[in-house]
């Protein structure tokens, strides 16, 4: 299976723009620029686009894992905090942080937590990044 995002850009690093769009059309030619990803800037980032795809790849790899235990979550809500910093290589994913609040009624604790610990391990999504991933889990029973 292979799924594809492109990415144009014009002009110098600075003040030059882009788009990035998703073979599937869901993105297509949303806006991105130097503005965009080191300063605030309206549009998108790569780094945002990461967060995203970690978020929706762990929360399906969550899914998966509690189906595995006997659960089923209401809802999965992750937010995937991707850290940018410049180091002596250049500007480098050092870390993710994966938010996590998991509705699950009557849920075993000690089995969400291996689910939890589980899914962090096993998204190809985590297994892809170079990066030191941590985690925090807010379960509602």
């Amino acid at each position: 299976m292979k799924r594809k995002g492109s990415a144009v850009w014009k002009g110098s690093l600075k003040d030059g723009k882009g788009t990035v769009s998703t073979e599937s059309g869901v993105l297509a030619n949303q806006q991105y620029s130097f503005s965009t990803r080191f300063e605030d800037g309206i549009g998108t980032n790569p780094e945002e686009l990461i967060g995203a795809a970690h978020a929706g790849c762990f929360s399906m790899a969550l899914s998966g894992q509690l189906g595995a235990a006997g659960m089923t979550a209401e809802w999965i809500r992750t937010t995937a905090a991707v850290t940018l910093v410049r180091t002596d290589a250049g500007f480098t994913v050092t870390a993710v942080h994966l938010d996590v609040n998991v509705r699950i009624p009557g849920a075993d604790i000690d089995a969400f937590d291996q689910a939890a610990a589980g899914a962090k391990a096993g998204c190809p999504i985590s297994r892809l990044l170079n990066a030191e991933i941590t985690m925090t889990t807010h379960l509602e029973s």
